[in-house]
């Protein structure tokens, strides 16, 4: 870095206890400190107000990273919840509807039978009258 003694590129603007700032040429100022001699120029103030930004950025990027992971597993977890429940429903759906075709089996040999009963008689019946008749 230039400072005050070479060719007039940096002037002083002003001087506090132990610190004193200077302006470049260029526009951006450098500040001395007395206590351990360091110079620190606007320009790395800025590069270091990036580097804050820069750890921000990874930072939230980090946590949406994080996030959509999150939603993903909880996602999935929904949707295998969502899945097993939809296949108990149909499970008990089918079991409901095979029990109705059971009764309804059993509903048909029972109206078979007494339908044979019924013809029994009726054919009993019509011999007994047509047997008295001759």
């Amino acid at each position: 870095m230039e400072t005050e003694g070479t060719g007039g590129m940096a002037k002083r603007m002003k001087s506090s206890v132990g610190e004193k700032e200077l302006a470049l040429q260029d526009g951006s100022t450098v500040e001395v400190s007395a206590e351990d001699n360091v110079v620190t120029s606007n320009s790395e103030l800025v590069e270091m107000e990036i580097s804050h930004i820069l750890e921000k950025i990874n930072n939230f990027t980090q946590m949406v990273s994080e996030l959509l992971e999150s939603g993903k597993s909880m996602l999935k977890e929904l949707s295998n919840e969502f899945e097993e429940r939809m296949i108990l429903i149909h499970k008990e759906q089918m079991e409901k509807w095979q029990e109705e075709i059971k009764e309804l089996r059993a509903l048909d040999t029972a109206n078979e039978e007494t339908d044979a009963l019924l013809q029994n008689a009726i054919y009993l019946i019509q011999n007994i009258h047509g047997g008295s008749e001759s």
